[in-house]
């Protein structure tokens, strides 16, 4: 037989050959198939287009790291709620419908508008270069290319070419903003009658037989146990834990300062005036001559008498925000201005005066007043900030390069952290943690997936190292169970000071309502019996005089139409307040004013405008989630 299948050795491989590849063809595609499937799940659908699990969970991570940038100091377990999840679902569902919209409606701006909106728009101004280019370095800090950057904006651009005609043609009225406001800012002069917990609780003395008894209450029963918890031992890999081991040279420090000069002096901010004569570059070839010729007169004026510059601009510059005060505009830094008027002052010398210069707004004349800054920093005086960064970048690099081997160590070697701490040089920490994380927690502890892996089965049953959890940017961490103390109740004895706290707060509870209850009735009875009633105040919602959510919104409701009128209204702590209501008053002019007011309203109402018209938008292009909403979403008005 042996010797059949040495003697027969290629056909038996092509034997094998059409055994295997069918298997594999059949196992290989479906595991592939398996794996993609996840990601490219659709979670909701635009126009007839879907929106897959992928796009979804990238979505995720910009939202987060555009909020840590914006606070970075936000609790990592806040960007990885149900909630937070689904609002990058919703953000990313209402920009495909706005893209449908543009599409549909060819709302596709050229390349010249998108290029002028980023050479003249002042929120890009830290984009752009003294040379007129684009700061790559600033880009690539976000993971973009010049091109990319300049699509983005473009696709922008778009989409508000949908919603801005609604939300700016928005008209409130006149009298709707007064209505509004009058109703949400009425004020109600009141004379408040508080029942205050502490001034019960100090006469309620509960004996050892009531402790006993509030304590062995099966209703009370939650109040006093205490919740399993885990001491773990973890290891945290992340920049700060890597930045102690990095190597650098005094060589590398100064070459980065050299590269980086910019960054570590004052910038150059010049001050100017200018005299402006206003035509549109669209206007017809007559009025632009026209306006020129006006201009080159002013010039020829101030160019003979250099000091009238000032008088010249409040007669004839008709830019109205500078003309009152000479035409000076103050200082302002390299890219402020509009791509040609920067040019020209910072072509200019302290003193000169400028050739005409035409821009979007007309025929500048220019005097440039005034020069500050510029100065660079000596090395010796920004070293530490420089290694700091060094340290910083170096330390971002070897991250990136040992994330993954930190992952592995821990699962590979699974019963002990340490391998992984004496392999990377990490320090291992221990904690005592709870399930959910605790108020006050901050960092990794914070992490309700690192919580949800310590007290999962593997982690507690078979006493191995969780799986390397990224808990925050640039941050990975794994944990092992120590030992694990599930929930119990403590003796009385134990807790004897926390029963008797929960317990006088239950009896002065009552105490408070009961005393309350009895005075609203009396009072109700006979309104002129103003004993003990505080000085009357005004309250309002802007005003709450001490109130809280709840009882302001009970006073502010009561019937006033017979007047005084008296409500009762339990406080948040447990204690009572009696109010009676004397009369009604207007809103409080200093709080807003009716020109504020008709401002908010307008403002109000052009984003109700906007919402509404999206949601029209998401029915005409069948804009569906087809994953559920998170309850308290759901709930949220």
């Amino acid at each position: 037989m042996f010797d059949f299948v040495r003697q027969h050795n290629r056909l038996f491989q092509f034997i094998l050959l059409l055994l295997i590849l069918p298997s594999f063809a059949f196992v290989g595609m479906q595991g592939y198939t398996s794996m993609m499937g996840g990601a490219n799940a659709g979670v909701a659908s635009v126009d007839g287009r879907k929106i897959t699990q992928l796009e979804w969970d990238n979505a995720q991570r910009e939202q987060a790291q555009r909020i840590r940038s914006q606070n970075p100091t936000v609790d990592a377990k806040l960007l990885d709620t149900p909630e937070m999840k689904h609002q990058a679902l919703e953000g990313l569902v209402t920009e495909r419908t706005l893209q449908a919209a543009a599409t549909h409606q060819h709302f596709t701006p050229s390349v010249e508008a998108v290029n002028a909106r980023f050479w003249n728009d002042p929120q890009f101004a830290f984009l752009r270069n003294p040379d007129g280019t684009v700061n790559k370095g600033l880009l690539a800090a976000q993971g973009m290319t010049p091109s990319m950057f300049m699509e983005r904006l473009r696709q922008d651009y778009g989409l508000r070419q949908v919603s801005a005609p609604v939300e700016t043609s928005a008209v409130a009225g006149a009298a709707a903003p007064k209505l509004a406001f009058d109703a949400l800012l009425q004020q109600r002069e009141v004379q408040l009658q508080r029942f205050d917990l502490k001034d019960f609780a100090a006469k309620t003395n509960p004996g050892d037989a009531e402790l006993e008894a509030f304590y062995k209450d099966p209703v009370n029963a939650a109040r006093f146990q205490l919740p399993e918890s885990a001491q773990i031992q973890y290891l945290v890999l992340d920049i700060e834990a890597l930045k102690k081991d990095v190597k650098f040279t005094d060589e590398d420090l100064q070459n980065y300062y050299k590269e980086n000069a910019s960054r570590y002096g004052v910038p150059e901010e010049r001050r100017a005036s200018h005299i402006l004569i206003k035509v549109d570059r669209k206007a017809s070839a007559e009025e632009r001559a026209k306006a020129k010729a006006k201009a080159e007169d002013i010039l020829a004026q101030v160019r003979k008498n250099p000091a009238d510059f000032a008088a010249q601009a409040k007669k004839n510059s008709q830019d109205e925000g500078s003309a009152a005060n000479g035409g000076d505009l103050d200082f302002f830094s390299r890219g402020a201005m509009v791509k040609e008027f920067d040019a020209a002052v910072y072509a200019m010398k302290q003193g000169e005066i400028s050739n005409l210069v035409e821009t979007d707004f007309g025929y500048h004349i220019i005097q440039l007043t005034g020069v500050r800054g510029g100065e660079k920093k000596p090395f010796e005086a920004v070293r530490a900030e420089v290694e700091a960064e060094v340290r910083k970048q170096l330390a971002q690099k070897k991250y990136a390069e040992v994330a993954e081997q930190f992952g592995n160590l821990v699962y590979e070697q699974s019963d002990s952290l340490q391998p992984a701490a004496d392999k990377l040089k990490l320090q291992i920490q221990t904690a005592t943690v709870l399930r959910q994380p605790q108020p006050g927690a901050a960092g990794p502890l914070a992490s309700a997936k690192l919580l949800d892996a310590v007290f999962g089965t593997d982690a507690l049953r078979n006493k191995r190292n969780t799986e390397a959890v990224e808990t925050g940017a640039n941050q990975l961490v794994s944990a092992r169970v120590a030992q694990y103390n599930p929930a119990r109740v403590p003796p009385l004895a134990d807790v004897k000071d926390k029963v008797r706290e929960q317990l006088v707060k239950k009896l002065a509870g009552e105490q408070a309502r009961k005393a309350g209850e009895t005075r609203l009735a009396a009072l109700k009875a006979n309104p002129a019996d103003v004993a003990g009633l505080d000085a009357a105040v005004s309250a309002s919602r802007a005003k709450p005089q001490g109130l809280s959510r709840t009882q302001l919104e009970a006073v502010l409701g009561a019937d006033a139409s017979k007047l005084p009128a008296v409500v009762g209204v339990p406080a948040d702590d447990g204690g009572y307040v009696v109010v009676r209501i004397n009369q009604l008053q207007p809103r409080d002019a200093a709080v807003i004013d009716d020109k504020r007011a008709a401002q908010q309203y307008a403002g109000a109402w052009a984003r109700a405008e906007a919402q509404a018209y999206l949601a029209a938008l998401k029915s005409q292009y069948k804009a569906v989630i087809k994953v559920a909403t998170p309850a308290s979403a759901a709930s949220a008005p």
